[in-house]
């Protein structure tokens, strides 16, 4: 007896078709872009903007923690308005990282949330990507006082995670 291997295989397809055609199937899971929350995720409201000598203050304390940890930073604080109160750019810190802090502080401040929330949305969500003047990259913090966003800082120079280390660290300053 001869077998036909293409009838044979074709025989297969079609058994494996039949059994899956009749198996159960479950449903897609929601889209998560489709839950409609109860209340609007971060609406912190805005504040009067931070001043120059506290804005001063919190870049020094970021400077000091990373000159204690070895690292070139640039820091940069914006108002609540996303407008630059000061700039700091340290020794040996890369040129490309100028903007980038600014633009971190910027965007925390707009979108009143920490960049690493973007950062983590964008992974999941393409649609970040479209939103005008997003940096999905950690390493910039809202500044809020009484519950009130009066600027933010901003971070860049290092690894994503050294930028939010200091960050957070200055950003914790704003309340002593």
């Amino acid at each position: 007896m001869k077998l036909d291997l293409p009838k044979i295989a074709l025989a297969a397809v079609l058994a494996i078709t039949a059994v899956t055609s009749f198996a159960q199937t479950t449903p897609p899971a929601p889209n998560p872009m489709d839950i409609i929350p109860d209340v609007m995720p971060f609406d912190v409201p805005y504040g009067a903007p931070i001043g120059l000598d506290k804005a001063e203050a919190l870049i020094n304390a970021v400077i000091s923690e990373s000159k204690r940890r070895n690292w070139k930073m640039n820091v940069a604080v914006v108002d609540s308005g996303g407008n630059l109160v000061s700039f700091k750019r340290m020794d040996g810190a890369q040129y490309a990282s100028i903007q980038i802090a600014e633009h971190k502080a910027r965007t925390a401040v707009r979108f009143r949330r920490e960049t690493k929330l973007l950062e983590d949305a964008i992974q999941k969500f393409a649609y970040v990507s479209t939103l005008d003047d997003v940096i999905a990259s950690r390493g910039g913090i809202p500044l809020v006082v009484d519950g009130k966003i009066v600027g933010g800082l901003g971070c860049s120079g290092g690894a994503g995670s050294q930028d939010e280390a200091v960050c957070k660290f200055g950003a914790a300053q704003l309340g002593k």
